[in-house]
């Protein structure tokens, strides 16, 4: 096709859905005649729920011309105006997604789609490098001059035709600033709420990702974690998040704590929609029948699961780890209680060597962008800028990096050595000893009230094994301690992801642990 003449359709396909429906929320809000009011809070859109919505039936109308990736992205676009300030989860959103839409459009109605998610708008936690959007981490000393290339996970959403819908909130530099912060809080989005309950925290570092996502303002994000910024807020929020084994996403162009343990994962408010984000960032078997699978009667039969209770997290998740085990032995698994050894010993180890990590990554990282050039130059730039202070004043994390050994350090050395053999040792010996396909434990405590004087208030030690061992975990909506969602995390052994999302949707299925979110402002007292 000619340029002159695509570029004519391109604008065609962008100005008829604009034209059809309506020029905004108002227009939006006016009653159909013979129809029900419909709001622009509404999670329908051409005769499907964006609540509830897959990727593959979302592929499926496009096919079959029912609904457009122009007609389903502004949709989105019009529940972000509506529904996030209720929630801040979303920093901006991309003045190119209409026409990234309308190209996939084309592809569609040209028989030329590029996999399953050509036209599905993503949205990206703003630690990944876009050439075409401000990537900050959070932070002000960032916030100028776009990266000059995208990250490459990026450039494959790009590719594989995914509309990069915008970025989205996150714990300013993912949590790794100061000794006390607050979850969900960054200097350039502020604060991120809880779409269940308005005045809890939504976890992190992944806050906006997991908020946007339990409000239905896109079809899948992009998480990143070193140990619980994905799993965590995937629980608190009530949808699916993944860390994928180390290095099957690329961390290139991704603002970095330790090469050590982060990885960039899918997030979604369904398994299915989460495996498929997988295969086109790293690679790999985009789960065809997954979904059908683990809706067969029997899926969870002979399956083993270790269940590593964690009272520490209070009687209220304990009880409903005891209800979750019922349901699952009920469906034929055989769940088998386990305790993983060496908790404390990595506990110990782990902070020092992320330390030193952060250091050595950070400052790599800050000289390919505008700014800061080292971490020494960022902890400056922040004593001289009180809107960095406006939550909570301290950068800790950053003045003890400054100061750790490096990385060449032998004593480092040894305690890196020390945390990679005893993860993954905790993991593969109870794994062998009982014969588990997979390791569950509760995600999350219930949300904590937000609170930039205290700080957060959590205790999650159950992401530790697999994010220090670089192993897959994954975490499906377990069900709520009265209104608050708490998630099940599973783990399995290394690049066992497939394996891990084929059990993750049958154990959803068998939960169905998620309803979507009713903006409460507060729970009520007592």
């Amino acid at each position: 096709m000619k340029t002159r003449s695509m570029a004519a359709l391109t604008a065609i396909l962008v100005v008829a859905p604009l034209i059809a429906v309506g020029p905004g929320p108002q227009a939006a809000a006016r009653p159909r005649p013979g129809g029900p009011a419909r709001s622009a809070e509404s999670t329908l859109v051409g005769g499907i729920d964006l609540d509830t919505v897959t990727i593959p039936e979302l592929q499926t109308r496009m096919d079959r011309r029912s609904l457009s990736s122009v007609r389903l992205t502004l949709a989105y676009l019009r529940r972000i105006k509506a529904v996030d300030p209720k929630i801040n989860a979303v920093l901006r959103t991309s003045p190119t997604a209409l026409a990234q839409a309308a190209a996939s459009d084309i592809r569609h109605r040209l028989g030329r789609t590029r996999g399953p998610l050509d036209g599905i708008p993503v949205l990206l936690k703003d630690n990944v490098n876009t050439r075409d959007m401000p990537t900050t981490a959070g932070s002000l000393a960032l916030a100028g001059k776009p990266p000059a290339t995208d990250a490459e996970l990026v450039a494959k959403l790009r590719a594989g035709g995914a509309v990069i819908l915008g970025k989205a909130n996150l714990s300013e530099w993912a949590n790794f600033r100061a000794a006390e912060p607050t979850s969900g809080w960054s200097a350039v989005g502020g604060q991120t709420r809880n779409p269940y309950v308005l005045d809890r925290n939504p976890c992190g570092s992944s806050a906006g990702s997991a908020a946007a996502l339990a409000a239905s303002l896109a079809q899948v994000a992009i998480g990143t974690e070193t140990d619980g910024s994905i799993v965590c807020p995937a629980g608190m929020n009530a949808v699916v998040g993944l860390k994928p084994s180390l290095g099957v996403v690329s961390q290139s162009g991704v603002v970095p704590i330790s090469a050590e343990q982060d990885t960039a994962g899918p997030m979604a408010r369904n398994v299915i929609d989460t495996a498929l984000t997988l295969s086109v960032l790293g690679g790999g078997d985009p789960a065809p029948g997954l979904t059908e699978a683990a809706a067969r009667p029997g899926a969870l039969r002979g399956k083993r699961i270790g269940l590593w209770r964690l009272p520490v997290l209070g009687a209220e998740v304990d009880a409903l780890v005891t209800r979750t085990a019922e349901r699952l032995r009920a469906a034929g698994a055989e769940v088998v209680e386990v305790d993983l050894p060496y908790q404390d010993r990595l506990a110990a180890l782990e902070f020092p060597a992320l330390l030193s990590e952060f250091h050595r990554d950070i400052d790599a990282y800050l000289a390919t962008r505008k700014g800061p050039r080292d971490l020494a130059g960022l902890i400056e730039f922040n004593r001289a800028h009180p809107q960095e202070r406006t939550c909570f004043a301290g950068q800790e994390l950053f003045e003890q990096a400054l100061a750790a050994p490096p990385t060449t350090d032998p004593e480092y050395r040894a305690m890196r050595a020390e945390l990679a053999d005893l993860s993954r040792r905790s993991i593969d010996e109870v794994m062998t000893e009982h014969g588990l396909d997979a390791i569950a434990s509760p995600a999350n405590p219930p949300a904590w009230t937000t609170d930039c004087g205290r700080g957060d208030n959590d205790v999650i030690p159950s992401s530790t094994p697999a994010a220090v061992a670089g192993y897959p975990s994954l975490s499906v909506p377990a069900g709520f301690v009265g209104e608050l969602p708490v998630g099940l995390l599973l783990m399995a052994g290394n690049h066992q992801d497939a394996d891990l999302l084929s059990l993750g949707a049958a154990v959803e299925h068998r939960l169905d642990g998620r309803r979507a979110p009713r903006y409460l402002p507060t729970l009520p007292t007592g």
